[in-house]
């Protein structure tokens, strides 16, 4: 067993001035080392000039900056989802205004350390999957490697490209109360919060550009261009322009969020296990415009998730063969597949002797003191002090939490110690360090939390660098939900920080932008788009367009509700049979029950998340569907998405307040201009916005076809005020009064609505755009036939572009009859042909995409980051 101890980085300047303004309340615990305040009450040096400046601000400015920040995140949809919350799911990501300030001589051993432990992480991995002499020679318990579900025997003897296995590292750092830098977790599988890291650093430096450039703060595109480089040197074929994926669990992943950003702005296409297909030892890519070979696979995917068929055959996640087309060399995993299998707290008590032996050093900053217990020496240490330890799990998902044993009493500790002693190789007794804390911004107060950096390492492409390995100027730095709290997580109320690390010379600008001389590959490729994501679009675009439909509809419906004459309005219940999609109800009794009953549909319409065409339901969906397409989508349409719940939100009760609906119906249509603006005049003409639109125009000719079913097949004795509302919910009462007047009648409407090829709001009008969309689609082998969507698209243009609308808008021949029987065969056929070219569509295009939405809804295995 090899004892660890803490490591002293080198000693920091002498004490700085007072602490002043903001800051002059705040008042840490004497008994832990804060990072802002020296024991005697100054302010450490490297933070000397962000206190200054912050006081400068004012804590009046502060609050006004920062409650723009948080519309800021807010608005960009930065989420961090909780598994098991009910409220968990897209929760709000919490970032306290003050950063974590970290002095530049400190930060440079913390560099070169951390290098260290990443290159010698990465020699364990090359023995265990290569030679094994670690174990062999009785340096690495047998048990942690055999033992561990992580360590995949299919990966045995695999080649990796650039003999590098760890290409991305994270290590947790906590500092004790002696001012001791420890590493209290190392993350190898995928290590997450890079991304985070990145939206956190962009919304401080907006909320506080004077200071973070006056404080001299290291940028972080250098890390991520860093990252870019290596990805792309991994590429065993197509060198100059491989094709690199970035793979997510999905939607339902803690830190899909993340995932979506990354990719976003690393430039690589996200993707879900469904997505990709194995085909002769080789990862295609399944897009619209056929396969497509994929070069790299950066995973933010469990190990044993990535193949069922090699790995876990019991999860519907993965991408079968994958493992095989490893081996082939045909596709190169960042990091690769058995990389969890170090993330062991066991593992800890090993790294001394190992770097020793491996990289002949001493390692530079140690693990916090961990003792595996299947070591009869440490099993005796944790039993002895079994109420100073955290007990953890040897293995990640066996089930079991980390146990405090000082929270325990006398039974349960004796309990305890007969679990451990039952089963000793499955426990590790770690030291409990009371973590340092810093200053967090609560309530207009400055309070201590305790605090946990996460820092992030990527290889570099060539060896470069400290140890071949950049360090992130910065991190993810989380902390506690209250002082009084050790408990550093996400998922138990905390909150996260921007980590400052101070420049000791010029600031280097680089960005991720290419450089002005640097010449590119012109591009006008859209065929890349993977069918699940056109599906998402699709749909993403059918239910904004179904939500502007019933909002129309319920706002002209709300008008006439306004109105104290009931009998003033008798086409109100008509109005209200559209919007219920023609469901049975009973017919109210009397004008004041009718009246009544049309309030409370209206409510159950607008208000009950329940109702299946309601407004609300049709909203989430929006939100929904839009956050599978995070990488596809703009800032900008992101923020419209978001605005919908402010301009509509949530209520309850069974009536309708009328002066409060229709301002805000008319704020959500507004809302719905604004995103079919967005998508017309900033939406690359490629296959994304085809099948958007496409959505768009089906939903849009259902909704027109069904509310002149609804509205004008039934003859009602006064006519005039109906084709008003049905002219004024359609959008088009202007071009009809600038035509006919002020003369209202069927066969025009009708003209205008259904067959007129110049409204935007017209049936002809979206059948039209249908067919320029289908046209451009692409087809299996270049056929000359029209597809079968050409074929609906041709009969429902022709229909009616032949259609006698002046004979379909006179009333049946059967005098008993007040209907117009025509038009109602002529509508239901068209509707039922809408219908059908939706299915055929998904047939052609969408079908394997259906099945690729059960995948996300797998729950992995989780702690504070499960894919970390």
């Amino acid at each position: 067993m090899d004892a660890t101890v803490g490591t002293t980085p080198p000693s920091t300047p002498p004490n700085g001035p007072a602490r002043e303004g903001l800051c002059k309340a705040y008042v840490p615990s004497t008994a832990v080392f804060d990072e802002m305040e020296e024991g005697d009450g100054s302010v450490r040096p490297h933070w000397h000039m962000f206190v200054n400046l912050l006081d400068d601000l004012g804590p009046q400015e502060l609050e006004r900056r920062w409650a723009t920040a948080r519309q800021l995140i807010h608005d960009n949809g930065v989420t961090y989802n909780v598994y098991g919350d009910p409220a968990g799911m897209d929760r709000p990501w919490n970032l306290d205004a003050i950063p974590f300030v970290l002095g530049a001589s400190e930060w440079s051993w913390i560099e070169g350390a951390l290098a260290q432990r990443a290159r010698l992480l990465d020699a364990i991995l090359a023995d265990v999957y290569g030679p094994q002499r670690l174990v062999r020679d009785g340096l690495l318990a047998p048990e942690l490697v055999f033992g561990h579900r992580g360590f995949l025997r299919p990966m045995h003897g695999v080649q990796v490209p650039n003999n590098r296995w760890l290409h991305f590292y994270a290590a947790d750092i906590g500092r004790s109360a002696d001012g001791m830098l420890w590493v209290i977790g190392d993350r190898t599988q995928a290590p997450s919060g890079a991304g985070y890291a990145l939206e956190n650093r962009i919304v401080v430096s907006r909320a506080l550009p004077d200071v973070f450039r006056d404080c001299r703060v290291q940028r972080l595109a250098t890390f991520f261009r860093t990252q870019r480089e290596t990805l792309k040197s991994l590429a065993q074929h197509n060198r100059d322009n491989p094709r690199i994926v970035l793979l997510t669990p999905g939607p339902y992943n803690e830190t899909y969020f993340e995932h979506a950003y990354l990719a976003r702005y690393l430039g690589y296409t996200l993707v879900e296990s469904g997505d990709l297909t194995v085909r002769d030892n080789h990862v295609y890519l399944k897009t619209l415009g056929g396969l497509q070979q994929v070069d790299v696979i950066l995973r933010r995917q469990d190990d044993d998730f990535c193949d069922q068929l090699e790995l876990r055959s019991d999860s519907s996640l993965g991408v079968p063969g994958l493992v095989q087309a490893i081996h082939s060399g045909n596709v190169a995993v960042a990091n690769a597949l058995g990389s969890g299998m170090l993330e062991t707290p066991a593992l800890m008590m090993f790294l001394p002797r190992l770097c020793k032996h491996l990289l002949g050093e001493d390692l530079k900053i140690s693990s916090v003191g961990a003792y595996w217990c299947g070591d009869p020496i440490a099993c005796q240490h944790v039993i002895a002090n079994l109420q100073k330890m955290v007990i953890k799990p040897t293995f990640p998902g066996m089930g079991s939490e980390a146990v405090f044993g000082q929270t325990l009493s006398s039974n349960a500790l004796q309990h305890l110690r007969a679990r451990i002693m039952a089963s000793p190789r499955d426990f590790v007794g770690e030291e409990q360090i009371t973590l340092s804390t810093a200053p967090v911004l609560v309530n207009g107060h400055v309070e201590p939390r305790h605090l946990v950096l996460r820092s992030h390492l990527v290889a570099t492409p060539d060896g470069s660098g400290a140890d071949g390995y950049a360090v992130m100027p910065g991190g993810l730095t989380r902390f506690s939900a209250s002082a009084d709290s050790m408990i550093v997580s996400m998922q138990k109320g905390g909150g996260s920080k921007d980590t400052w690390v101070l420049s000791g010379g010029p600031v280097d600008s680089f960005s991720l932008l290419a450089p002005v001389g640097q010449a590119i590959e012109i591009s006008r490729a859209g065929g890349d788009l993977p069918s699940r994501v056109a599906d998402n679009l699709y749909w993403l675009g059918r239910y904004v367009e179904r939500a502007e439909d019933v909002a129309r509809l319920a706002r002209g419906i709300t008008v006439r509700l306004t109105d104290q004459n009931f009998e003033s309005s008798p086409e109100l219940n008509l109005l209200l049979s559209a919007l219920i999609r023609h469901e049975d109800q009973e017919e109210p009794a009397g004008e004041a029950a009718a009246h009544k009953h049309s309030e409370e549909k209206l409510a159950q319409i607008l208000l009950d998340k329940d109702y299946p065409t309601g407004l609300q339901n049709t909203l989430g969906s929006i939100y929904r569907i839009a956050s599978l397409v995070r990488d596809r989508i703009s800032i900008d349409t992101w923020r419209i998405i978001n605005r919908f719940d402010q301009d509509f939100p949530a209520s309850s009760g069974d009536i309708v307040k009328l002066n409060e609906t229709l301002p805000a119906l008319d704020r959500l249509i507004i809302t719905f201009a604004a995103f079919g603006g967005l998508a017309m005049e900033s939406m690359t003409r490629g296959f994304a916005w085809r099948f958007m639109d496409m959505g768009r125009r089906i939903e849009r000719a259902l909704a027109t076809a069904t509310l002149l079913r609804g509205t004008l097949v039934p003859i009602v004795e006064r006519e005039s005020p109906l084709l008003e509302a049905v002219l004024e919910i359609a959008d088009s009462a202007m071009t009809y009064r600038r035509r006919y007047m002020t003369t209202l009648q069927v066969a025009p409407v009708l003209d205008l609505l259904l067959a007129d090829e110049t409204n935007p709001r017209s049936v002809a009008f979206q059948l039209a755009r249908l067919m320029e969309h289908v046209e451009a689609l692409p087809r299996a082998g270049g056929a000359a036939r029209r597809s079968p969507e050409e074929r609906i698209l041709l009969r429902c243009l022709t229909s009616l572009r032949l259609a006698d609308l002046v004979a379909e808008s006179q009333p049946s021949e059967d005098a008993e009859e007040a209907r117009r029987a025509k038009l109602d065969e002529t509508l239901s056929t068209l509707i039922a042909d809408l219908y059908k070219l939706s299915d055929t569509l998904s047939q052609s295009y969408l079908s394997h995409a259906i099945a690729s939405r059960q995948l996300a809804a797998a729950v992995p295995e989780s702690d504070e980051f499960p894919h970390s």
